[in-house]
């Protein structure tokens, strides 16, 4: 899926297909984690693995108010107990399928929203 806005001075996604996306200045393999300016691919690729101790090495790069949780094809959700976790962490979080997850990490960058994006 190709994503047509683009900001060249932010990870916005500009490409997203075959367990790759493509940021503005970099690709990488999914599972990744994207925030403003930082992007790493991830060893965890499951919901079941989210959890404060997985998240805090990436959210400890930017400012993050609210984490999209991109999971394939379907939405996945987060249970009750790591919804509870990511909110003790002062963080929000949405989960949704991965299409829609790219879109709406790149709307809340276009708006200088503090998101991060986590692709499973």
């Amino acid at each position: 899926m190709e994503f047509s806005q683009q900001d060249n001075n932010k990870n916005s996604v500009i490409s997203f297909k075959d367990n790759t996306i493509q940021l503005s200045h970099q690709q990488l393999k999914i599972p990744c984690f994207i925030s403003k300016n930082f992007a790493a691919e991830i060893e965890f690729n499951r919901i079941a693995d989210i959890n404060k101790q997985s998240l805090f090495p990436l959210i400890t790069h930017d400012e993050i108010d609210l984490l999209i949780i991109g999971t394939g094809q379907l939405p996945k959700f987060l249970t009750g107990q790591q919804q509870v976790a990511i909110q003790q962490m002062n963080i929000g979080s949405e989960s949704m399928n991965s299409d829609s997850a790219c879109r709406s990490f790149n709307l809340l960058l276009s708006d200088a929203r503090n998101a991060g994006l986590l692709l499973l």
